[in-house]
């Protein structure tokens, strides 16, 4: 046993060391470089400093000569002042010379004292304060000349962002006693008075100047601030209008204090169309491949008053859906829309059996199927508040049967809505952040309906990111439908509440759980059907580590169920998966677990594949 730990730490060693020795030596055809005495960002700067190894004769000379000079300028920008160098050149006929130096760094300097003073209207700007008290360089820490110039770098992109145009330093400079190894850093800088945002003219645009005017986030003579302006990017990049926005400040044409703004537009083409091919697998009863053809049609502006059109045509074998829209900005282009929907469309709920009497079990017949054609009137309003808020009128008919009857209900549907999300950055993966929804909706037979129903419903998610790669995220979905008893059958399936997928119970199929009711065919076989219910509950914590930034893995658990008073089940699964964090947002794999056998499904498990953002 010793000795194979005599071997174990001989190896390591020699590891360590042939590591080292590739880490500090340079060659090439003319010069061998041989570096100790500095490692990490000394040896980089040292490395730096003396430029790329020689190609000639003449170089060579050269760069043996300026080694020593170097070296010392590299040493004095980290804070040594009292490097040796010991310098060895071995010649060689017809090999490369090979430069040896042994490098001693000394006694750092240490920073004693860091004085930096903001003169002007800068002076008392919050942002100044928030990166005055950001700075990480301290009293005690060693000098670096590199981290003072990064300093110096961003106090004057800070000024220059924030409009201070004729700011100056009056004083920049480090004081060294090289007899103490101290420091003292003085940056005084002069702001002078802060510019403001003026006249904000377009070009390139054929939309009525007021739609354009209610996109400027600012008044005139706001502050001047490249968040201002950037802000206003992406409200004219929010509208789908353009291709290409430039907003350039005019700062040569400078009234006073009024900077000038021009933006340059380019529109989108008045058409496009939008093909997509995919397929849904393992996410039906019977595991089936559904593959799905999408076409979309959008006219991003149609007139000068900025309607627009989106038009989606989708086919799958069982799923095919019509839908298009029609939005008609009100009193903001971006805050304030009304949108004209329409649509026809055929979907699945459920699973549908039949007792087999030989082998005493259910089997699988199909699903129920329901098709729709819906008209609604929405208008969406965002508050200041930044609570997004919608009120609608929906009129819908579906046609579906169940035991064996057919039904063809008719809703008109009063609804509002109000939901918020809250993000801690403005990632595509979000490190926190909250969503929170809740929605009112109401139909009466007096206004043209079935029968009488409210649904209510609300969704919640949370995420919250702790030591950097610890993320948990938890989501909570519930929903009731408040109806007479005898009217369950007349509502509709598309009204009614299902769980089970990728957004529910993720070792579930979609919509596939719910309570049932049985009945008998006209053949007198048992029907058994998941018909759906009158309340959802659907909970779910997840449990992500980060691997690397651009990978993590999760683990999480999903429980709860659709149900009536008098079929409650719940339900759990718990699965893991894998994460992409790509460009587009994260592309996750994960697999679920059924950890219960229902009704009408034995313990499943299911693979999900999603894109896109959580928030």
């Amino acid at each position: 046993m010793l000795i194979s730990l005599f071997k174990l730490m001989t190896s390591t060693l020699l590891i360590a060391c042939l590591t080292l020795a590739t880490f500090s030596v340079r060659a090439n055809d003319w010069l061998d470089l041989n570096i100790k005495g500095v490692k990490s960002s000394l040896a980089t700067n040292v490395t730096a400093h003396l430029g790329s190894l020689p190609d000639s004769a003449v170089q060579r000379r050269a760069f043996i000569f300026n080694a020593q000079d170097n070296i010392e300028a590299a040493m004095h920008s980290m804070g040594y002042y009292h490097s040796k160098v010991q310098q060895d050149v071995v010649s060689h006929d017809k090999k490369p010379w090979q430069l040896n130096l042994v490098i001693d760094p000394g006694t750092p300097t240490l920073i004693s004292w860091i004085d930096i003073q903001v003169k002007g209207e800068m002076q008392t700007d919050p942002l100044f304060e928030k990166w005055l008290s950001q700075l990480k360089i301290r009293p005690g820490d060693r000098l670096n000349h590199g981290v003072y110039d990064d300093i110096k770098s961003q106090l004057l992109t800070l000024a220059l962002a924030r409009g201070y145009f004729d700011g100056k330093f009056d004083q920049a400079e480090i004081l060294v006693d090289r007899d103490f190894n101290t420091a003292k850093i003085s940056l005084y800088y002069d702001s002078g008075k802060r510019y403001h945002i003026g006249q904000v003219s377009f070009t390139g645009s054929t939309l009525e100047p007021q739609i354009l005017e209610e996109l400027v986030p600012f008044k005139l003579d706001a502050p001047y601030s490249t968040g201002n302006l950037g802000q206003l990017n992406r409200q004219l990049l929010d509208t789908g209008y353009f291709s290409n926005i430039k907003v350039l400040p005019l700062v040569d044409h400078v009234d006073g204090l009024l900077v000038p703004v021009r933006v340059e537009l380019s529109p989108k083409p008045n058409h496009s169309i939008e093909l997509g091919l995919g397929a849904d697998i393992g996410n039906t009863v019977d595991n089936n491949l559904e593959p799905r053809l999408r076409v979309t049609w959008r006219t991003p502006q149609i007139n000068k008053y900025g309607h627009s059109q989106e038009t989606t045509a989708e086919w799958s074998p069982d799923k095919p859906k019509f839908l298009t829209t029609y939005t008609i900005p009100l009193t903001h282009p971006l805050d304030d829309q009304l949108k004209i929907r329409t649509g026809m469309l055929r979907d699945k709920y459920g699973v549908t059996q039949v007792y087999n009497s030989e082998d005493r079990n259910f089997n699988n017949t199909g699903q129920l199927e329901a098709s729709k054609m819906l008209f609604a009137v929405i208008r969406q309003q965002r508050l200041q508040s930044k609570w997004l808020f919608n009120y609608s009128a929906e009129v819908m008919k579906e046609t579906y049967q169940q035991s064996g009857v057919d039904y063809d209900p008719r809703y008109v549907l009063f609804g509002t809505s109000l939901s918020k999300t809250t993000r801690g950055d403005n990632s595509l993966d979000p490190k926190s952040g909250f969503f929170q929804f809740y929605s009112l909706e109401y139909a009466d037979p007096s206004l043209g309906s079935e029968v009488r129903l409210t649904r209510l419903q609300t969704k919640f998610k949370w995420i919250n990111t702790f030591f950097d790669k610890h993320r948990i995220v938890s989501r909570l979905d519930m929903a009731a439908n408040l109806t007479n008893e005898n009217s369950l059958e007349n509502i509709p399936p598309s009204l009614r509440y299902f769980a089970g997928g990728d957004q529910s119970i993720r070792g579930y199929s979609y919509n596939e759980l719910g309570p049932s009711i049985d009945s008998i065919n006209e053949n007198g076989e048992t029907v058994r059907e998941v018909v759906g219910g009158r309340y959802l509950m659907v909970g779910s914590l997840e449990y992500q580590y980060y691997v690397t930034p651009s990978w993590r893995v999760a683990t999480f658990i999903d429980a709860g169920n659709a149900f009536d008073v008098n079929q409650i089940e719940l339900v759990t699964s718990v699965g893991a998966g894998i994460h992409w964090i790509s460009p587009i947002g994260p592309v996750k794999l994960d697999v679920g677990v059924g950890l219960k056998e229902t009704d009408t499904i034995s313990r499943p498990w299911r693979i999900h594949i999603t894109m896109g953002a959580e928030l």
